[in-house]
């Protein structure tokens, strides 16, 4: 796959791995809408439910750049259609889960398979495509996560409503077979096979540039998941019915398209310099949920607005880590492709657990103005990382 132009061949394995990616978001994130689900049904608190959501996050987080690794000699295909086949085997076990600790503990494994398949989706979708090219790419793969809030969180959230939270992961299940059945046809043989070990991983991440650049995504997703964690309860909050929450979170999903759009667009040029100002305009949207949620017209706009700016950071972060890489560590690109996805899942893990802890201690808004502090310490961070870029381009 040496071509300038994107082939058939690279769009059906874009399509796939967007594919895949869709699967893994929608096991992920349907926790969400099935919180309260959860919490009721196993007789714990919404706080101790959205510790299922940290708790992934933050295995994903741990695990993966170990994991990654480890396995960095097996074969990309055959360990990409194993993992889903154990994917798979997990969430219909989490079909019949009867207890927080055995629901918790499948959530954490699955957040293992889940880190390591992102992060070789991320990987194939880098190494597979015209260098031109891979924000296109990349800007579809993450795509994926964002048709997962669009489609798959709210389908997921309407079977819990009818049936159970349990029904809900046989809709994952299903999924994860498809993605299996795509992935065998479709994902090539020849994909590359490199080596490295878990001191490479960590040195990678030692270098101060890339630890800073990595910390961007972390803290931009850390923002909107202080408040992204809790959201129905926000929504019930403002009185909105529980057959509607699946419509607002199908509605937050469908503008996130228009926000993977602008991610790509805002990644063409002078990305990191743009990003400055587009984590300043989150904290604005976050901190305004304060007051506007009063409101039910006000509240669901500025949800709306906050749904537009939750991930305009991917794609340009994603290509940041590995031009740096690049730059300061070229044996070690491989790995920083797969740095983004576990830097968002350390911002998840942090949001989540940081909302929870207020939420518990203090009144539920309150989780907004953390939100917008987190915004504005990725937006410090952000500037202090371009403001480097630019010296070392005078040097």
């Amino acid at each position: 796959m040496t071509s300038q132009k994107l082939s058939k061949q690279h769009w059906f394995l874009i399509l796939t791995l967007t594919l895949l990616t869709f699967v893994l978001g929608t096991s992920e994130f349907v926790i969400v809408g099935i919180l309260t689900d959860i919490s009721s049904s196993l007789h714990i608190t919404n706080a101790q439910a959205g510790t299922l959501i940290s708790a992934f996050a933050l295995t994903f987080a741990i695990a993966t750049p170990i994991v990654m690794a480890l396995t960095s000699q097996f074969p990309k295909r055959k360990w990409i259609l194993s993992l889903i086949i154990v994917f798979i085997g997990l969430n219909s076990l989490c079909i019949f889960a009867s207890s927080y600790s055995v629901l918790l503990v499948l959530r954490m494994l699955t957040a293992i398979v889940t880190g390591v398949l992102i992060s070789l989706a991320m990987v194939v979708a880098t190494e597979s495509m015209p260098p031109h090219k891979r924000g296109t790419a990349i800007s579809f793969v993450f795509g994926g996560f964002t048709m997962a809030n669009v489609i798959g969180v709210p389908i997921g959230t309407l079977l819990a409503e009818q049936f159970s939270w349990n029904a809900t992961f046989m809709l994952t299940t299903s999924f994860g077979v498809i993605a299996l059945i795509t992935a065998f046809k479709m994902i090539p043989k020849n994909l590359s096979q490199t080596k490295s070990s878990v001191r490479d991983q960590f040195s990678l991440l030692g270098n101060p540039r890339i630890l800073m650049a990595f910390f961007i995504p972390a803290l931009g997703f850390g923002a909107t998941y202080t408040v992204f964690t809790y959201l129905v309860p926000i929504l019930k909050g403002m009185e909105i019915a529980a057959a509607a929450i699946s419509i607002v979170l199908f509605a937050y999903g469908f503008i996130s398209i228009f926000s993977n759009i602008l991610a790509g667009k805002i990644a063409e040029k002078n990305a990191i310099g743009r990003l400055r100002f587009v984590f300043l305009i989150q904290a604005v949207v976050l901190t305004a949920l304060f007051w506007s949620t009063d409101h039910f017209i006000l509240g669901l706009i500025n949800i709306g607005l906050m749904s537009l700016m939750s991930v305009l950071l991917t794609t340009s972060t994603q290509l940041y880590l590995i031009d740096l890489a690049e730059i300061y560590k070229p044996s070690a690109t491989g790995l920083a492709a797969s740095l983004m996805p576990v830097a968002s899942n350390v911002g998840i893990a942090f949001g989540s657990a940081i909302g929870g802890l207020v939420y518990h201690q203090s009144h539920l808004l309150n989780i907004t103005w953390v939100a917008g502090i987190v915004a504005v310490a990725a937006s410090v961070l952000t500037a202090i990382s371009y403001s480097l870029d630019q010296k070392r381009k005078t040097l």
